[in-house]
């Protein structure tokens, strides 16, 4: 089901992980951020869509993590955009002989059959340095940043006051920091991620983080803080009161604390 949080603006959410999708409302059809998980949601979504009026025509996933690069022939066949990095790093994935194989490991084992992967993945890379969305329809601002996965990107859409934050700024997960590259300074990463999102917060009223209830007004500054604070106690080596984890999770969401105790393992 898509709820309206701005003008011109609606999101859909998974059952699985709280995923939101986000869809843009524009003069030709609709633009769709991160397309959602299973193939009955995407075809739930193309029918409320049809039933507006509306067609996609333009896609973006904000980052290459498996449920973000999803699509389903249901959606047709428009661009599907990312940053030039994040399309990098699925054409690398996409290149290998076993790719399907890994993708189907990724998958949580209650998701086997549901997700379709037919069209996993194939991107179209925006040149390094685009800034907007190309698309006929409300100016959608790129924000790129190297925070929790490599060519991650928030999106700003301007005149409605939303941020569309990616796996960031979450009120059920905590940061989950960039540990697999081996090239990097993930808390670095990290900290500057949450600088550039900093840096449009005053610009906006509403965030729509990629798992989780969508924040309004006040939430993204408090939700930047608190994961500042996480990010920088994890450097430090010591132990967070994160409300996300520990006694204080919400339930259901108690595993969240195993992503931390391996996060400060790294750390410690």
């Amino acid at each position: 089901m898509l709820t309206q949080i701005a003008d011109d603006v609606l999101v859909h959410r998974s059952e699985l992980l709280r995923n939101n999708t986000v869809v843009v409302l524009g003069g030709d059809g609709a633009l769709l951020v991160d397309a959602g998980i299973t193939g009955d949601e995407m075809a739930c979504l193309a029918h409320d869509l049809s039933e507006m009026g509306r067609t996609v025509v333009a896609g973006f996933s904000t980052h290459p993590d498996w449920d973000h690069v999803l699509w389903a022939h249901a959606l047709g066949d428009a661009a599907r955009y990312g940053t030039a990095r994040c399309a990098a790093v699925m054409r690398e994935f996409l290149s290998q002989a076993d790719w399907r194989t890994r993708a189907e490991e990724e998958l949580p084992p209650e998701m086997a059959g549901a997700v379709p992967l037919d069209l996993f993945g194939r991107l179209t890379g925006l040149p390094a340095g685009t800034t907007r969305i190309p698309w006929n329809g409300p100016l959608v601002r790129i924000v790129e940043h190297p925070a929790h996965a490599p060519g991650h990107a928030a999106l700003v859409i301007e005149d409605s006051g939303v941020l569309v934050a990616g796996d960031m700024l979450s009120d059920v997960f905590v940061p989950m920091l960039d540990l697999h590259r081996g090239d990097n300074d993930p808390v670095a990463d990290y900290l500057l991620g949450l600088e550039r999102l900093a840096a449009v917060a005053d610009a906006v009223d509403v965030v729509v983080p990629g798992h989780g209830a969508v924040g309004w007004a006040g939430d993204v500054r408090d939700r930047i803080a608190l994961n500042r604070a996480y990010v920088e106690a994890l450097r430090n080596g010591g132990a967070s009161d994160d409300p996300r984890i520990g006694a204080s999770a919400e339930p259901g969401w108690e595993w969240v604390s195993d992503i931390h105790a391996g996060q400060l393992a790294r750390f410690a």
